[in-house]
């Protein structure tokens, strides 16, 4: 038997955590989930030192099962000092999807100055839009679940 496995969560280490919760939270609708601050040296874990990490899970308090994203703010300026991603496509991780309603997320964004401006692309009646959050990453906003077909499965 196969093992099944799922993406649990996504994290990202903001610049401002508190301009990213606004971000995610007032503009995108997360929900918290869990925001904790762990008095721990996480280096053996992700390879930096730390004394003291927050970190905050947002995702659908609903459905447990669904992905989050953890915000993690370090404790160090080390963050901090790095610029901003391009907002464009870059190597490693650059691209965080939602599925949602498109439009009311764009307008809470808009109210609150945040985003840039979106970039849309409409095919086969399915909506797709991308945003740029506070520290550079591309946010996709999707209406509809993509469905991905798949006509000849590799077997390893």
């Amino acid at each position: 038997m196969t093992e099944v496995v799922q993406i649990h969560h996504a994290g990202i280490c903001p610049a401002d955590l508190d301009a990213s919760l606004r971000f995610y939270v007032d503009g995108i609708g997360l929900e918290v989930i869990l925001d904790i601050t762990i008095p721990l040296d996480l280096e053996p874990l992700l390879g930096v030192p730390t004394n003291s990490t927050r970190t905050v899970f947002l995702g659908d308090a609903g459905d447990p099962e669904s992905g989050m994203l953890e915000l993690l703010d370090l404790g160090t300026d080390r963050v901090a000092q790095q610029g901003p991603a391009p907002g464009l496509p870059t190597r490693g991780l650059f691209l965080v999807s939602f599925q949602l309603q498109v439009e009311p997320a764009l307008a809470r964004l808009e109210a609150l100055g945040l985003g840039g401006r979106p970039r849309r692309l409409e095919t086969r009646g399915n909506l797709a839009v991308t945003v740029v959050d506070p520290d550079g990453v591309v946010v996709e906003l999707m209406d509809k679940p993509m469905r991905i077909e798949v006509a000849n499965r590799v077997r390893r």
